[in-house]
């Protein structure tokens, strides 16, 4: 083999997203053999069901970081749209499709306030979504009083959160939908690839005549739009409207985008980095409440978020390990 051949397998097995993948491998080794019934079909199917609301918002997240931007706000928009949905169909007595409708068409106009906040006034993304965060929430909590929990939807929507079509859920089809239409929208339109060059410099897309404040509007509409659907599924799942639904998604959703190899400066990543990082998250989460020890201690959720945590450090220091060997090897020994 020559060492031009060497040098392109050695460089492949260190792209991020080759090495998540073998993390992602190795989590289901370890659990099918150590996990209870990790690999019954009913347990994939809990896997894809309960991490469908955050996959849907770390997709929608990911072109928001790509732009060099931050949604801290989806978690509180999805409990917001939640109660909304709620209201409209308990409150005031609409039917469930029109009121679904009108939730989705709220969250995108909840994600073009973000996008007129940062793109017209020029206010950073984190500053206010760190405030939109706050906002949602709590309109959410002064539309139930801090206590009201909507219940007892129409049997054909609760039946949503429960359908399968060939043996896969139906939010697993949803995520599916969500990832080929972010997939074709990032990768292979003119339109999409622009986020990158924005988060890359935004005075060099300028520049090039790309319209730089629409460009990174959009992607804050579309997570609103995602947020809101993400809420109709949640509501479908579990049955219930309550203004706490969705606390913590926003941390989860962006946990799973960097975990996937996306740049939190913006500039570069892909949707197949962050699907593999959705998984490992899923099944990292799952699987560990599985093990024995585990499951007989009660330490399911708080070893889960101290590995996701470990996993995520792991991965943000790995290029910069590779980057400092490879310095060390190049230096010349005296």
């Amino acid at each position: 083999m020559s060492s031009q051949n060497s040098r392109s397998i050695k460089s492949l097995l260190l792209r991020h997203e080759v090495l998540l993948v073998l993390v992602l491998v190795l989590e289901i080794f370890y659990f099918l053999n150590n996990a209870r019934n990790f690999g019954t079909p009913d347990n994939l199917s809990n896997i894809v069901r309960h991490s469908a609301e955050i996959g849907l918002l770390a997709l929608a997240m990911m072109p928001v970081i790509l732009t060099g931007g931050i949604d801290l706000s989806v978690g509180s928009l999805l409990g917001l749209c939640a109660v909304l949905f709620g209201v409209m169909t308990h409150d005031w007595h609409w039917a469930t499709l029109p009121a679904a409708f009108v939730t989705i068409l709220l969250g995108g106009l909840a994600g073009a306030f973000n996008a007129t906040l940062i793109t017209a006034l020029r206010l950073p993304p984190l500053i206010v979504t760190l405030g939109t965060y706050s906002l949602f929430r709590g309109l959410a909590e002064a539309i139930t009083q801090g206590t009201k929990t909507y219940r007892s939807f129409d049997p054909g929507f609760l039946g949503l959160g429960e359908f399968r079509f060939l043996g896969l859920p139906l939010q697993g089809w949803v995520l599916g939908f969500a990832a080929l239409f972010f997939g074709i929208l990032v990768h292979l339109t003119v339109f999409g690839r622009s986020f990158r060059a924005i988060g890359y410099s935004p005075e060099g897309t300028r520049y090039a005549g790309i319209p730089v404040l629409r460009r990174t509007a959009m992607p804050y509409i579309l997570a609103g739009l995602t947020a809101a659907v993400a809420a109709l599924l949640f509501t479908a799942r579990l049955q219930q409207a309550r203004a706490d639904a969705g606390t913590g998604y926003e941390l989860a959703a962006i946990t799973a985008v960097v975990l996937g190899g996306t740049s939190i400066f913006g500039g570069s990543g892909t949707v197949y980095g962050t699907l593999t990082g959705i998984a490992a998250i899923a099944i990292l989460s799952n699987g560990i409440s599985r093990v024995p020890a585990v499951l007989k201690a009660g330490i399911g959720g708080e070893l889960a978020s101290l590995l996701t945590g470990a996993l995520l450090l792991l991965a943000l220091a790995a290029p910069a390990l590779v980057r400092l060997l490879q310095s060390a090897r190049k230096q010349p020994t005296t």
